[in-house]
């Protein structure tokens, strides 16, 4: 069977990364961010597209230069729980901290989105960069790269334990015998690692699809690393084809290296498509677009997200790019090195950095929608994505793509014209975990045999 494209929905409210002036367009609900209203319509559009999932991006740190996005949004499994109800096939991914959370909840909270779903849950595995949410949980620094990538790992891994905490036939519910539950196959976990200690069992048994479904996004080392043992679709950096095929072929490598099969990791990249009737029409909107956002005081606050959230107004501009690289290593790490590599190359002062800042998120998707549907099918044909994680600015964008684009993909086998299962597995191609309690332990970090 050929390979077919997977695409999600990424809804960004008034504004995400980059997006500074979206708020003021007056086809953007100034509430959008915390309207149940407008993610469930979001949701439903998705879905009547046939998109693969929704996703929720999440953080739990602030200040005032954040995006607008971010400032006011509400809790991605709250969310999703309320968008359930209101579809029937599309996955809903939110995402959550393994650095400021605990296993047992965090684990009850998806296992109940998967249930009230029907099986459509994904969790986002995030080590959180932002340094000052530490702050909003008792501790006065941000843990460093090696602690928190070996805390999600064992995070997973024990959440994942906590899933097959019953046997699929666990409940017999036999009124003739008295039996409601068969109590040989209630299992408890009995955890003790370098940074959890939990006994279970989870007091909730396993959905249709068995288990959440994994997502993770690093790009660093320890980033990939864990994406290839446990993660089972990826939101990838993107960047230039070259760029993305060196990360895709990458994390295919690392994932067949711990045992797994590279078919059962999904490797969505980030698209932000232009599409308008012409393509000097959607190069126009794409130049409007960035008139729109160029903010630089906005920009600067962003490139500071990355050393995190520190404020680089007090630095003269026209000089060379500071040295804050030891900033860098409880934030976003990968990201601020690039910046500080390519300052040193190329010998660019602050201002001429934070200036670079939204030129790195143009997407390369523009045009007519035959131009981008061939840039789509150009990109997936090089190997450098499995799906793409969409983010339209307006409704009026999603319906351009929707209904310009996605035919064209269907017309050539590139995407589906029915969803083939009710599940989020099912839609992603990927295997029910087999209950480790059923057909034994597991590999660490594995979804299965």
């Amino acid at each position: 069977m050929s390979r077919t494209i997977h695409l999600a929905l990424h809804p960004y409210g008034v504004g995400g990364p980059g997006q500074h002036g979206l708020w003021k367009d007056p086809r953007v609900a100034k509430n959008a961010s915390i309207d149940i209203g407008y993610y469930i319509k979001q949701a439903q559009a998705a879905e009547h597209a046939l998109f693969d999932a929704l996703f929720v991006v999440d953080s739990q740190f602030i200040n005032a230069t954040y995006p607008s996005h971010y400032l006011n949004r509400l809790e991605p499994l709250t969310l999703l729980s309320a968008v359930a109800t209101h579809t029937r096939h599309i996955g809903l991914v939110g995402t959550a901290s393994s650095t400021y959370n605990s296993p047992f909840n965090l684990a009850r909270r998806f296992a109940s989105l998967d249930h009230i779903s029907g099986g459509r849950a994904g969790w986002n595995v995030v080590t959180s960069f932002d340094t000052g949410t530490s702050r909003n949980f008792g501790l006065d620094e941000h843990l460093d790269y090696a602690t928190r990538y070996g805390r999600a790992l064992e995070f997973v891994q024990v959440a994942r334990g906590l899933w097959d905490s019953y046997e699929d036939d666990a409940f017999p519910a036999d009124v003739a015998r008295g039996v409601f539950l068969d109590p040989a196959k209630l299992h408890e976990l009995n955890h003790e690692g370098e940074h959890f200690k939990v006994a279970g069992p989870l007091n909730l048994s396993r959905s249709p699809q068995g288990q959440p479904v994994i997502f993770q996004a690093g790009v660093s080392e320890e980033g990939r690393d864990l994406a290839a043992q446990v993660a089972e679709g990826i939101y990838a950096p993107g960047g230039s084809l070259e760029q993305a095929q060196e990360y895709y072929a990458d994390i295919k490598r690392r994932t067949a290296s711990y045992g797994r099969d590279p078919e059962h990791i999904k490797i969505f990249i980030h698209g932000g498509p232009v599409v308008a009737a012409t393509d000097e029409a959607a190069r126009r909107r794409e130049r409007e677009i960035f008139d729109e956002d160029n903010d630089f005081d906005r920009n600067l606050a962003l490139l500071g997200r990355s050393f995190g959230a520190y404020d680089f107004s007090g630095h003269d501009l026209d000089a060379p790019f500071p040295d804050v690289a030891h900033l860098a290593e409880k934030g976003g790490r990968t990201g601020a090195s690039k910046l500080i590599e390519r300052a040193r190359a190329e010998n660019l002062t602050l201002r001429q950095v934070a200036e670079s800042v939204s030129e790195f998120r143009r997407s390369p998707f523009v045009g007519a929608p035959d131009t981008v549907a061939d840039t789509i099918e150009k990109w997936f044909d090089a190997g450098t994505f499995d799906g793409i994680n969409l983010a339209f600015r307006t409704d009026d964008d999603l319906e351009l793509f929707v209904d310009g684009v996605v035919p064209i993909l269907q017309k050539r086998g590139l995407f589906r014209t029915e969803y083939a299962a009710d599940t989020l597995r099912g839609n992603l191609g990927l295997p029910v975990p087999a209950n480790r309690h059923t057909h034994g332990p597991a590999p660490a970090g594995s979804t299965g045999p």
